[in-house]
C-alpha cells in the first residue's frame, strides 16, 4: 500500500504541476502514471541495491543465491524504471516490469503465508501483509495502462 500511495501521490502532483505551469505532457494522466511508476521503481530498486540483506529473508530457502537475486531484481527495477521515462523504451520497460512483478509475487505470498515482517519496516500486521498481495495486480494494471 505504501508503493500504491507513492504512485498516486506522485501522479497527482505531476498532474497538478502540469495544469499550474501549463505543461502539456504532465496534463496527460497516462504520462503522469508512467513517470510516477518510474520514480517508484527507481526508488525501490535503489533500496534493493543499497540494503539487499534487509530483503533476502523474503526468499531465503525458496530460491538459491538470495543476495544475488535481491541485487539482480534491484538492478532490473532501476533499469526498467528508467526505461519508462523514454518513449523508445517505455513499452518494453513496462512489459519487463509487469513480468518482474509476476515473478516476484511468490516472494510476497511467502511473506504473507509465513507471517514474516513486511519489507522496509512497514507494518507487520497480517492485514497489511495480506493486503500487499491484492495490490500486485493493481501495479501491473497501472503499468499496462500507462504504456498503452
Amino acid at each position: 500500500m505504501a508503493f500504491f500511495s507513492g504512485l498516486c501521490s506522485i501522479a497527482l502532483l505531476l498532474l497538478a504541476i502540469g495544469y499550474i505551469f501549463q505543461i502539456p505532457l504532465l496534463q496527460q494522466l497516462p504520462a503522469d502514471a508512467r513517470i510516477s511508476a518510474a520514480v517508484m521503481f527507481l526508488l525501490i530498486g535503489v533500496t534493493h541495491l543499497m540494503k539487499p540483506r534487509k530483503l533476502t529473508y523474503m526468499i531465503e530457502g525458496m530460491i538459491p543465491y538470495p543476495l544475488f537475486m535481491v541485487l539482480f531484481t534491484g538492478a532490473l527495477e532501476v533499469l526498467l524504471g528508467a526505461g519508462l521515462l523514454f518513449s523508445a523504451t517505455q513499452y518494453y520497460a513496462g512489459w519487463g516490469l509487469m513480468i518482474l512483478l509476476v515473478a516476484m509475487f511468490p516472494a510476497n505470498i511467502r511473506v504473507a503465508v509465513l507471517n514474516l515482517p513486511a519489507p522496509g519496516g512497514l507494518p507487520s500486521k497480517p492485514w497489511y501483509i495480506w493486503s500487499r498481495l491484492l495490490f500486485q495486480p493493481v501495479y501491473i494494471l497501472w503499468i499496462w495502462w500507462a504504456i498503452n
